[in-house]
């Protein structure tokens, strides 16, 4: 007798543990996910946003903050980060054009093209281009001057600013901004 009841008891403990075991993970898969925050990258996830991750999710907050502080809404916002993913897959990078692929400048000159948006030596300083935040700001003071650019197709809008050879070049990258700006501004 002493000895069934030991048995039961370790039977029953041994479920009770399993149906604990079981009922963790279901609990756990209906946590609501980790917020993003879009001014914290320890938040960001360790797959990215439509395979953009790490420094070029830093790079994106940072133009789409100054965006904002500019006064350019979640339209805006797309386009300067479509613009960054183009010209420099949203990395700070101090080299352009002419060291990757030899491109010249209409007149046959050197490219001097460097940063997130591969500004040339008109748009500012190396300091003012290397600086993702003051670069964006370049970029944002020149499309607000484009006439009615929130009502052009987007390529076309980053186009008129950045003089690219190829208008349409930079709708490869609509859907990934798009993704990226808007998990970017989901409230933390």
């Amino acid at each position: 007798m002493l000895l069934l009841r030991r048995v039961l008891i370790g039977v029953g403990v041994v479920a009770l543990v399993a149906g604990i075991a079981a009922l963790v993970p279901l609990g756990l898969a209906h946590e609501k996910p980790l917020a993003i925050c879009a001014s914290d990258p320890r938040t960001y996830p360790s797959a990215g946003i439509e395979g953009w991750r790490g420094e070029q999710l830093e790079n994106a907050a940072t133009i789409m903050a100054t965006a904002s502080d500019l006064g350019f809404a979640r339209d805006g916002q797309i386009l300067g980060v479509m613009t960054a993913m183009g010209e420099s897959s949203l990395r700070n990078i101090d080299y352009g054009d002419w060291e990757t692929s030899g491109f010249t400048n209409p007149d046959g000159s050197r490219t001097t093209s460097i940063g997130l948006f591969q500004q040339q030596e008109w748009w500012g300083s190396v300091e003012q281009r290397m600086d993702p935040a003051t670069s964006a700001t370049l970029f944002y003071e020149r499309l607000a001057r484009v006439p009615d650019w929130p009502s052009m197709d987007p390529s076309l809008a980053i186009h008129r600013v950045q003089i690219n050879l190829d208008p349409t070049y930079y709708s490869r990258y609509a859907a990934d901004a798009t993704a990226v700006v808007d998990a970017l501004s989901m409230p933390c």
